[in-house]
């Protein structure tokens, strides 16, 4: 049986600021690329080769039109995507001159996303990536991702987490977003997490500290990553810093998303997804090839447009 990976969470707009540094205030010109978390990881996977299954809403506009013909050009299943009225959710980027980003969000039709009751049936066994970035906002959204989770546990689904901080959408409210991810660490098989998120999500400054938190929590397998210093993996039993390759960094968006969607496409073809809580050496393995995908990403503008082929990896 090919192992299907289902990516909940939004599909959206991102507006990115040309030629301008990091200062939206001052930015003339936008290009329109597609984007959104969990979308670029269900792009990830299918360009890998995997069979990646999206499951968010957009707007019945031109830019819902869009997106999900991209998904459809890069192969992935968007059978279980819906529209809605409700206008597309948009992103506008800066980028700076490191390739950081920063955002700001007119927020849209992702949050309408209703729970389907028949798809857990097709969780069977399978695997589950909830990408964070706006499902704890509220609305449909947020409720369908309780029902999702719940599914996952019942249908013996390996389940992914990556909380995707975005300040913009939750500065002053931190110690919510903090209470409604704790419940998706708990169950998760991989939390994959940004330095920050990990800071903040555990209240620990230190590495080894927040991972030992979280794993208190109930995270089986954390994915902490570093940029240019590579990735901290943190399981039960170990822990350790993997070293990424060396890049002249463009463009951060969507790198961390080609992590993830690397690690969870190797995953898939796994016999049992078992081994990799067995295998440390199998684990490290993996996690030096996402580090990979993660760094060619950075090498171009966009997410998407950016992720690595097979090919690519191993050249």
């Amino acid at each position: 049986m090919i192992t299907r990976i289902f990516c909940v969470g939004e599909l959206l707009i991102d507006f990115v600021a040309e030629n301008q540094g990091s200062n939206l205030s001052k930015a003339g010109i936008f290009t329109k690329k597609a984007g959104g978390a969990p979308a670029n990881v269900a792009c990830a996977i299918s360009r890998l080769g995997g069979k990646s299954t999206f499951i968010g809403c957009v707007g019945k506009d031109p830019f819902g039109t869009f997106l999900l013909d991209v998904l459809k050009k890069e192969g992935v299943d968007i059978s279980l995507a819906q529209r809605s009225k409700t206008f597309t959710t948009l992103a506008f980027v800066s980028i700076s001159e490191n390739g950081e980003r920063d955002f700001v969000f007119s927020r849209g039709a992702d949050k309408e996303l209703k729970y389907d009751s028949a798809i857990k049936r097709d969780f069977d066994r399978n695997m589950i990536h909830f990408g964070a970035a706006t499902a704890m906002l509220g609305g449909p959204l947020e409720e369908a991702y309780g029902h999702y989770l719940f599914d996952a546990l019942t249908k013996n689904s390996f389940i992914s987490f990556d909380p995707n901080y975005r300040h913009d959408l939750w500065k002053d409210n931190e110690a919510v977003f903090i209470k409604k991810c704790l419940p998706f660490v708990q169950k998760s098989h991989l939390c994959k997490f940004s330095l920050e998120e990990a800071q903040l999500l555990s209240g620990k400054q230190d590495l080894a500290e927040a991972c030992a938190f979280l794993h208190e929590e109930g995270a089986q397998i954390i994915a902490i990553t570093l940029g240019k210093e590579g990735t901290y993996i943190s399981t039960f039993s170990f822990n350790k810093i993997v070293p990424s390759i060396t890049v002249e960094p463009i463009d951060t968006t969507g790198a961390g998303d080609a992590f993830i969607g690397c690690l969870l496409h190797q995953i898939a073809q796994l016999s049992n997804f078992k081994l990799i809580f067995d295998d440390k050496a199998l684990l490290l393995k993996m996690i030096e090839i996402a580090n990979k995908a993660g760094a060619i990403t950075t090498t171009k503008y966009g997410a998407i447009s950016a992720l690595p082929t097979t090919k690519q990896l191993n050249a």
